[in-house]
């Protein structure tokens, strides 16, 4: 990539690896297009050399190197990104100056680098280095989970810790468990179903097998947690507004020497009986300012499943649902 163009209002940024190129502008050039329409500029391929001219030349040049520079390290530029890109120019930052680190936290069985994709993100990843207790806490998709279980193989593989524990409420959403076929441990496992899929993913099925035998890795009902203690290990707590108060209470006091703890969860899909008050909000109001546990709250804008996801958060909730 090279540098502007003399003219002040045309910028020119040569891009040579066609493949970054086509990434960039998307399919159909929709990222590109959505550019267009945000900022007052025009944007033209000639050859390798991507020439923007208007009034915000300027901060759609900057735009499109943060999108060349996200493609650069293996991240997916969609709707999504491109929209926080352009946003984040717009108000004189750039990604590459934000707080979304480069790191990578490990990589998934098939060598894919796992990273922050949003400052959001990034802030959760640091939290939980940071803290002994950290609460990821907002809508579907964000990563809260995913990322969680991708610290958790980090400080395993460091050997920071010794053990790798994974639970989750059995709350029913609208299906009674005892209508469901199979024992106990066949009943729950739907409900433990995504702490599998991300260790899968970053494992792979047969370590994750291996592990589980040796009991390095336990993924459990949460009703299973209590009388334990947990000495170097970490702890990831899913799904966790499903937890009642005197759940997350007795969750949290667990914890023994050496071990991390990570709550994740959804304020706005909670399952409990309308009495019931959820740990998760509970735990927002009696823990938040004690030193060593951490919150970082998701919104719609750390999305990053398919882009029609966040839309849809988006119009649930402005609909007060």
């Amino acid at each position: 990539m090279q540098n502007n163009d003399s003219v002040s209002n045309i910028r020119r940024i040569e891009i040579t690896d066609a493949a970054l190129l086509s990434d960039v502008f998307g399919d159909n050039d929709a990222n590109v297009e959505l550019l267009k329409k945000k900022m007052n500029v025009n944007v033209v391929l000639r050859g390798d050399d991507v020439i923007v001219s208007g009034a915000d030349a300027d901060m759609a040049e900057s735009a499109l190197r943060d999108m060349a520079w996200l493609v650069g390290r293996g991240d997916t530029l969609n709707e999504l990104r491109t929209e926080e890109i352009v946003s984040l120019n717009m108000s004189g930052q750039t990604l590459r100056k934000s707080d979304i680190k480069n790191e990578i936290i490990c990589f998934t069985n098939k060598g894919k680098p796992v990273r922050p994709k949003t400052r959001t993100q990034a802030a959760y990843v640091a939290s939980i280095a940071d803290n002994d207790v950290s609460f990821g806490i907002g809508p579907a998709g964000t990563g809260k989970t995913y990322l969680s279980v991708a610290m958790a193989v980090k400080s395993f593989k460091n050997r920071d810790v010794e053990k790798i524990v994974l639970t989750r409420p059995a709350v029913e959403a609208g299906e009674s468990l005892g209508f469901l076929p199979g024992d106990m441990e066949e009943k729950v496992n739907p409900y433990l179903r995504p702490l599998y899929d991300a260790l899968y993913d970053i494992f792979g099925r047969d370590t994750v097998a291996r592990l589980r035998d040796r009991e390095t890795i336990e993924i459990i009902p949460l009703a299973y947690m209590r009388g334990r203690t947990l000495d170097n290990s970490f702890i990831i707590l899913d799904e966790a507004q499903n937890a009642t108060k005197e759940q997350m209470k007795m969750f949290l006091t667990r914890l023994g020497f050496g071990s991390k703890a990570v709550i994740t969860g959804d304020v706005t899909q909670i399952d409990l009986p309308k009495k019931r008050m959820s740990g998760l909000v509970d735990a927002e109001n009696v823990l938040n300012g004690v030193e060593g546990i951490g919150f970082t709250f998701f919104d719609d804008r750390d999305v990053v499943r398919h882009p029609l996801v966040r839309k849809i958060i988006s119009a649930y909730e402005n609909a007060g649902e």
